[in-house]
């Protein structure tokens, strides 16, 4: 299925994991298993033997209170729900040798379904999707752009084009990409945090990765269609930290936003969200935050609401769909990347724990309704170069 330089990766990968001491003995480490109840009878029996689902984390756990988590309750819901075993597998260090290691045990532990979390997965998919063809597996985060990258192809060239590639050649048809429809997400926080009265913003993004991009580009466009709406005037900080680990640096640009008057940051960038909430915490003027991802509104009274994705609802949809067509994905999932929004009640925001002071309920609902029917439509755009155009929200795009 791959070109020549899908044999040299395989050949590097395994080289790595020689030379990393490879092996299941020193592999990622596995989890407990979550075995449903169901007897000989349970839908999970094949030929006398219980199906095997196996969920690969990223360099976190699955307590995490965010992707690891949210992404495996959705592996042990559909488990438990039918008849199956759930396990999960954690990668010894950070690493694509790591990673191949971990999902190699899961296979040989007998997983049916492997799902992993995180686009850093890419290259690890795309070694192991031929290694191990009856096996199906199920990447979140995980675009095509992500494959062809790890296939060899410079994605970041001027004059890439997607469209001037077979995507057949890099994800194979075990294969299942879900990515998101972010942009959709950040739509919504960002028109309700204007419509609640707030207008002096920030975007605080990790590393400018499309995930992140759609994120940012879609706060901006909710915040102005609010603004809009209004006829009030917003300003708003914008900046991708190249990080998305917490740093001191963070901390410090964050406090000057919150003692320049910034009202309220938009934190997408995965462990940054902990820089950002110092210094709301610290700010004089009482800082808000709004989480991502997953809803975050348990880390205090600074979090007005969070950018969600439903995560577990988005395995469960997929896994599905395998079970369904005998553990094989069908034409809406294999070999392809599949995004998932609002028509999926895959975005939203968790408006029972928001604290927003006016918007209420019924506004989010009739917008909510208005990104069903397409009255609202979001630009999906993820180039960090190319910005959205606003009137009534003057952006200061920081370096």
């Amino acid at each position: 299925m791959k070109k020549l330089i899908a044999m040299a990766m395989a050949g590097v990968m395994a080289l790595s994991l020689v030379a990393c001491g490879g092996g299941s003995s020193s592999a990622g480490q596995a989890g407990g298993s979550s075995a449903a109840a169901g007897g000989s009878s349970a839908a999970g029996e094949t030929s006398g033997e219980a199906v095997k689902l196996a969920f690969i984390t990223d360099t976190g756990n699955i307590d995490d209170h965010s992707f690891n988590q949210y992404s495996y309750e959705g592996v042990t819901s559909f488990a438990e729900a039918n008849g199956f075993e759930a396990n999960y597998f954690r990668p010894a260090d950070d690493s694509d040798a790591d990673r191949i290691d971990a999902i190699t045990q899961a296979v040989n532990d007998g997983a049916k379904v492997v799902v992993m979390a995180g686009y850093l997965f890419a290259p690890a998919l795309y070694t192991v999707q031929e290694q191990f063809p009856d096996v199906q597996f199920l990447a979140l985060d995980v675009g095509t752009t992500d494959m062809l990258g790890a296939g060899g192809v410079d994605t970041s060239a001027a004059d890439f084009n997607i469209e001037d590639y077979n995507i057949a050649d890099y994800v194979g048809d075990n294969v299942a990409l879900i990515t998101y429809q972010e942009e959709q997400a950040g739509y919504l926080a960002g028109y309700a945090t204007v419509k609640d009265g707030y207008t002096k913003l920030g975007f605080l993004g990790g590393i400018a990765v499309p995930a992140v991009v759609r994120y940012g580009y879609g706060f901006v466009q909710g915040a102005e269609a609010a603004a809009e709406e209004m006829g009030v005037d917003v300003s708003m900080k914008y900046w991708y930290s190249g990080s998305f680990t917490a740093n001191d640096d963070i901390k410090a640009r964050m406090d000057s936003w919150y003692a320049d008057g910034t009202e309220v940051i938009f934190s997408c960038g995965g462990g940054i969200y902990s820089s950002a909430i110092s210094a709301a915490e610290a700010s004089a003027n009482g800082g808000k935050i709004i989480g991502v991802d997953v809803d975050q509104s348990a880390d205090g009274e600074m979090v007005i609401t969070s950018a969600t994705k439903a995560l577990a609802h988005s395995v469960e949809l997929a896994l599905t769909d395998c079970m369904n067509n005998g553990w094989q994905w069908t034409d809406t999932y294999a070999a392809k990347e599949t995004k998932l929004g609002a028509a999926d009640e895959c975005v939203a925001l968790p408006m029972e724990t928001s604290k927003f002071n006016t918007f209420d309920q019924a506004q989010y609902d009739e917008l909510y309704a208005k990104l069903l029917d397409g009255s609202v439509t979001v630009d999906d755009n993820s180039d960090p170069a190319t910005h959205p155009s606003t009137t009534k929200v003057t952006v200061d795009w920081q370096e």
